[in-house]
């Protein structure tokens, strides 16, 4: 694929991967692109096709993945969710550094792409920590709250595999995680920002 490399970040909710990306993007203004991701459930008050989701049914959806349409794709709540290349690629056609907030099945299906994009598993500090960042949400049901702790331990265990991220944040001090983040990326970012000068 053309563009620059995309961005995989990967991490459980509580771990502070959107506080890091909404720095980034902020910094960074015009060097990141999301793809928007395709879903068979229905859109919520305010989701707009297309920009939020590419809300498609379930029929179209099964067929689009059995083609090989999709960078990945994954069943949550009776609902798929799901990557499609088109989506990424129509991002990166932008040179636009393409971000992909994903889960860890989700890591695993891309590395059997040719996608080749820069991995990064954000983590809290430690699983205490974690519960006590998302009970101040206060979003959560306890059950919903226990679904999200197990998910989260599953996912810290895989993150350990070797060679599975190129970069692994502990977001125990914001600035140290977003320098480490920005380091990372700095390479591609300055391929954006070199090309869109030179357009």
């Amino acid at each position: 694929m053309a563009g620059p490399r995309p961005v995989v970040m990967s991490g459980p909710s509580g771990a502070g991967k959107s506080t890091l990306l909404k720095k980034l993007l902020k910094e960074f203004d015009g060097a990141f692109g999301f793809s928007v991701s395709h879903t068979t459930r229905s859109p919520r008050p305010g989701e707009e096709n297309g920009k939020d989701y590419h809300f498609v049914s379930r029929d179209v959806m099964q067929t689009s993945v059995a083609n090989g349409e999709f960078i990945e794709s994954a069943e949550f709540s009776g609902n798929m969710y799901g990557t499609s290349k088109a989506a990424v690629q129509a991002v990166q056609a932008q040179n636009l550094i393409c971000i992909l907030d994903i889960d860890m099945q989700g890591v695993k299906n891309i590395k059997k792409t040719d996608l080749n994009p820069i991995y990064v598993s954000v983590q809290a500090p430690s699983m205490d920590i974690l519960e006590k960042r998302l009970r101040d949400r206060k979003t959560e049901s306890e059950e919903s709250l226990q679904k999200r702790l197990h998910a989260a331990k599953v996912d810290v265990e895989i993150s350990k595999e070797p060679g599975l991220f190129d970069v692994v944040i502990i977001n125990d001090d914001l600035e140290a995680a977003y320098g480490k983040l920005k380091e990372v990326l700095l390479k591609e970012i300055q391929l954006v920002r070199d090309a869109n000068k030179s357009s």
